[in-house]
């Protein structure tokens, strides 16, 4: 099992979802997996890869670009090995609360690549984030951090649980 290597690509603007990738990878290497974190819109080839975990930052209902870019780029690749996807954004406690589907393009992106699962976990809105969407809505006082981290692990245990079945 520890053979297996795992990538953990991530879109995020805001570096929220970058946060939670690091963590999935963390994760997956206690369960003796080698896993990496890196951007997706650094991801050029995944044949040093067995299995990928993608996930991407919710920017008013859209994955953020360089995930959705990732999956039209080298989506015969994901095809080719196990993938799990997970979204981050609610900025609420919503997503800790109740499974949160994915949104309407990632079912269609999971479709294209034949993701074994998807998860929502909650984001998190820097007090001076970029874009003017977010520092709008950090002004009016939804900066916060709505990640769940002992959420986040536990999702992780259940993706290095399915690969060891193979």
């Amino acid at each position: 099992m520890t053979d297996q290597h795992v990538l953990v690509a991530y879109g995020s603007t805001n570096q929220g979802t970058a946060g939670i990738a690091v963590e999935i990878a963390a994760t997956l290497r206690e369960e003796g997996l080698t896993a990496e974190a890196r951007p997706a819109g650094e991801v050029g080839d995944l044949s040093a890869y067995d299995a990928v975990v993608l996930g991407g930052g919710l920017y008013a209902g859209r994955w953020q670009r360089d995930a959705r870019r990732l999956v039209r780029r080298l989506g015969p690749q994901l095809r080719d090995r196990p993938v799990w996807f997970f979204s981050s954004g609610p900025l609420d406690a919503t997503a800790a609360e109740r499974e949160i589907p994915p949104t309407r393009a990632v079912r269609r992106a999971m479709s294209r690549v034949a993701a074994r699962g998807h998860t929502t976990f909650g984001g998190r809105l820097d007090p001076h984030p970029k874009g003017r969407l977010a520092r709008s809505m950090a002004k009016r006082g939804m900066a916060h951090d709505w990640r769940d981290f002992d959420q986040i692990r536990a999702w992780a245990h259940t993706v290095a649980a399915d690969l060891r079945k193979k």
